[in-house]
């Protein structure tokens, strides 16, 4: 298995300054590469304390400098929110720097106060998204970029630096909603799995997924991504004492930013899936909604931090996990000692996996 970790700069009612976060932050990146992670990964917000990451592909620019080998991952460049030629561009000069080593995260955006932010209406931002990434990713595989359509105008212009390799393969897209995860199947792109609802529902889900994509590819779709918000400790007892503290205090700086307990997303085109989900949370309660968050994620002992991994990977069949290590306004000391822990005992173990296709001709 490839096992990654991510930085998401979290600042939550600014507890720290944000020189503090981002120097914490990025001391833990530094340890990625010497632990032996296989990739680090950026997020990308704006305008609030949920996470203070603007510019991903800036971030990660960062990171290649201060790295050798390993691999640089968006989750994810959100589209709506920039130019196209513009992205395709700061794509392909990040992949001639780290010498191939970006592994591209796209995404749509759901944050209300982003794209009021930028000037944006929601209700475009699916039609958006399409022309945006059929754009860059056409662009990336032919060496210039030219598209002509609702939202995107773009004579042709040639990427410099050009593309050396493809993108095809390493490319993936966030989707929770089922129309979305429909869309990056005839995109030709890989999803990213960000844990928020029941395993069986995303395994349907991706059963839909992999038949779209082979229809429109005329090839298996790649395994996806998967994230998961990780707290490791050698007691079990600590470890779900941290854990609740921890995870569930960051799925409350999820609800907050996106307004979970609002009644917005009903105003916008393509947000239908959302709707249901802020039903959900309000019939349920914040509660029951928070332990739920935190039963999909990654805490324990690093017997069950990896049990838990090999689990879900069964359910839906992802090769990559990237475990986010440091949330909520957890002490540096914290999310060092879990980082290091998992590492540790947990990743050597994992990476010893062998593929499940390999499993399967293994037992066959």
């Amino acid at each position: 298995m490839h096992v990654g970790m991510a930085a998401v700069f979290q600042n939550p009612h600014n507890k720290q300054s944000d020189h503090e976060v981002y120097q914490d932050e990025l001391r833990l990146t530094d340890l990625a590469e010497p632990l032996g992670f296989d990739s680090i990964w950026g997020v990308e917000h704006h305008f609030t304390d949920y996470t203070m990451c603007p510019d991903v592909l800036q971030f990660l620019t960062y990171m290649a400098g201060r790295t050798q080998k390993i691999k640089l991952g968006s989750m994810v460049v959100v589209l709506p929110w920039h130019d196209p030629m513009r992205v395709a561009e700061q794509i392909s000069m990040l992949d001639m720097m780290s010498g191939g080593r970006l592994i591209l995260g796209l995404g749509r955006g759901l944050g209300r106060i982003e794209f009021e932010g930028f000037g944006l209406d929601m209700s475009e931002s699916r039609p958006r998204f399409i022309e945006c990434a059929q754009t860059v990713l056409e662009g990336l595989e032919k060496g210039y970029c030219e598209f002509d359509g609702e939202f995107i105008h773009q004579t042709r212009r040639d990427i410099r630096p050009r593309p050396r390799t493809s993108f095809r393969g390493r490319t993936y897209a966030a989707a929770v909603s089922p129309e979305s995860s429909q869309i990056m199947a005839r995109l030709g792109v890989g999803l990213l799995i960000i844990p928020q609802k029941p395993w069986d529902e995303v395994a349907k889900e991706l059963d839909r997924y992999r038949e779209m994509y082979l229809r429109e590819n005329g090839e298996e779709a790649p395994p996806p991504i998967c994230a998961g918000w990780t707290f490791c400790d050698e007691n079990e007892e600590r470890a779900y004492e941290m854990a609740k503290k921890y995870i569930v205090g960051y799925w409350e700086t999820v609800i907050r930013h996106y307004e979970f307990t609002a009644d917005h997303f009903k105003n916008f085109k393509g947000y239908e899936y959302y709707v249901k989900m802020t039903d959900k949370i309000n019939k349920y309660g914040l509660d029951e909604v928070s332990d739920f968050f935190l039963n999909l994620q990654i805490w324990g002992t690093p017997e069950q931090c990896y049990e838990k991994i090999l689990k879900n990977r069964l359910i839906i069949g992802y090769e990559s996990f990237v475990g986010v290590f440091s949330y909520a306004a957890m002490p540096y000391v914290e999310a060092e000692r879990n980082l290091r822990l998992f590492a540790k005992a947990v990743m050597p173990e994992l990476q010893k996996v062998p593929a499940l296709k390999e499993q399967s001709r293994q037992s066959a």
